[in-house]
């Protein structure tokens, strides 16, 4: 399949940095002013332990040093005055579940988005394995929607064709086992709102919400109640058919694992899993079930690469391996 060439052709371009675009940033409220912080960690993350240990910040609007060497503000006047001192096991308590909160696991850590400048959230950004210590997209999923918008538009036709044969292949193979979705149960399971979002949805407006597959349909995933997660529009959007672990996060998972009954392990793969238990043999017959005007030997070829992409040839019985493969 043709690729895209390296030529910059979205008229979007990365912002320069001192820095790595893979580091990590840690992100926390001013004790004192409730001012937002941002601290620079670099690619080597901290442990909560050794964040407690080694690290000082000092908030930029208001100059208070957030460390377990200093008292706790006096403007917690709600507090008993000796709880404040940096002694005490109240405020050493409190500083080390302040750096367990910015430190504790990657998904606590902030990113840089090297197309807008902002700092957010690791979950504002899409997973790429092997990049950096959070294992995470250079630039964030908004910024990467507008680039897509773009790129889509220059795709080769013959990408658009693949991906058309691939949408449609997969469909096939799992049409059997799709289930209707009554839509009242499953705003009535969600409490009527996004579940990423939290935004509240209007059933009557069909085209603000979506019915989402959480296993993705590319990964062969049929609909079905347990694998049916209610998104807005613009959720459904972003998450298009990336693996739950790339959209949602830990704790997401697990209430939506608690919610629809989807299995939290397959969900929190760090890697998307083929789904094979399906009837292989139906969905070739049905592709191959075509108009006398269409090319068979070109279906016959596409079948095969998609069979051969998802590793599903040895579902293949063999009275379908003779058809495809000219096996005698």
């Amino acid at each position: 399949m043709a690729r895209r060439t390296q030529t910059n052709e979205t008229g979007i371009e990365r912002i320069p940095s001192e820095h790595s675009v893979h580091d990590a940033w840690c992100a926390y409220i001013c004790v004192n002013c409730n001012h937002l912080n941002y601290v620079h960690i670099g690619e080597h993350l901290l442990t909560p332990e050794q964040a407690l240990e080694t690290q000082q910040w000092e908030c930029k609007e208001c100059g208070y040093v957030h460390s377990k060497d200093s008292d706790l503000p006096e403007k917690l006047t709600n507090w008993k005055p000796e709880l404040l001192e940096k002694e005490s096991v109240t405020a050493q308590r409190f500083w080390k579940a302040f750096f367990v909160t910015a430190a504790e696991n990657a998904e606590a850590y902030w990113k840089k988005c090297n197309m807008c400048g902002r700092i957010l959230p690791n979950h504002a950004f899409s997973k790429h394995k092997g990049w950096g210590p959070l294992e995470k997209q250079m630039e964030c999923r908004a910024c990467k929607g507008a680039i897509n918008s773009i790129l889509n538009d220059l795709r080769t036709t013959e990408q658009l064709r693949e991906s058309s044969i691939r949408r449609r292949i997969a469909d096939l193979l799992v049409a059997d086992q799709n289930e209707t979705i009554n839509v009242s149960e499953l705003f009535e399971r969600f409490g009527g709102k996004c579940f990423k979002t939290g935004k509240l949805l209007d059933i009557n407006k069909t085209g603000s919400w979506h019915i989402d597959h959480i296993l993705p349909s590319k990964y062969l995933y049929p609909l079905t109640v347990r694998n049916a997660a209610l998104l807005s529009a613009e959720a459904n959007s972003n998450k298009r058919d990336r693996w739950p672990s790339e959209f949602y996060t830990n704790q997401e998972l697990i209430e939506l694992a608690r919610v629809t009954g989807a299995p939290l392990a397959l969900m929190a793969s760090t890697t998307p899993v083929v789904n094979t238990n399906i009837d292989v043999n139906k969905g070739i017959d049905k592709y191959l079930t075509v108009r006398n005007s269409s090319d068979l030997p070109k279906r016959i070829i596409e079948l095969k690469r998609i069979l051969a992409l998802y590793h599903l040839e040895d579902l293949v019985d063999d009275e379908h391996q003779r058809i495809l493969y000219d096996i005698l």
